[in-house]
């Protein structure tokens, strides 16, 4: 399936769900793209997954910002590879830099950077250890294994709309009653 075809079934998908987050946010290295971005170097013509380019697309028509938070020792590779496969202006935030703290630290900065609360977010990632800390902030995080698709997408919109109507719930249990 090419990429007009990933991004019509994930405009599909997407209109299934009648809660979406305002910002998804994608880890890079085997979730975006197959491969760590620092074994290659700057001259390689980069790829990305088979839906990737097609999501991101459908994302962007439905007008959910869409951002990067990737753990990388070579920053200004993973910038060039975003750079020729067009993709840098399509981000609301891009966090690229290594760091110990998982992926806690680059999400502080997207939630300044872009003012979007963390339980507004769905992210997507290949590491366990990222979706365990990133979930701990109230962000819906989903695990990849074989980079992003379509399949993921649809778990992801689907946990988030879960999450969501569960948050509801929960404030107005807190609400006083008006009655």
């Amino acid at each position: 399936m090419g990429d007009d075809g990933v991004k019509n079934e994930a405009m599909e998908i997407l209109g299934m769900f009648q809660v979406l987050p305002r910002l998804v946010v994608f880890d890079l290295d085997y979730t975006l793209w197959p491969f760590y971005c620092e074994c290659r170097s700057k001259q390689q013509m980069p790829y990305l997954y088979p839906h990737a380019k097609g999501i991101l697309s459908a994302l962007k028509d439905k007008g959910v910002n869409i951002a990067i938070a990737s753990r990388s020792p070579t920053p200004d590779i993973a910038n060039t590879f975003l750079d020729k496969l067009g993709l840098t202006s399509i981000f609301a935030a891009k966090e690229i830099f290594s760091s110990w703290t998982h992926k806690t630290e680059h999400f502080q900065k997207i939630n300044r950077r872009t003012g979007v609360p963390y339980r507004e977010m769905l992210f997507f990632d290949d590491e366990d250890r990222n979706i365990e800390s990133v979930s701990k902030m109230g962000v819906t995080s989903i695990l990849v294994d074989d980079g992003v698709n379509l399949g993921a997408l649809k778990q992801g919109l689907s946990e988030f709309a879960q999450n969501s109507a569960s948050g509801k719930k929960n404030e107005e249990k807190r609400l006083p009653d008006s009655s």
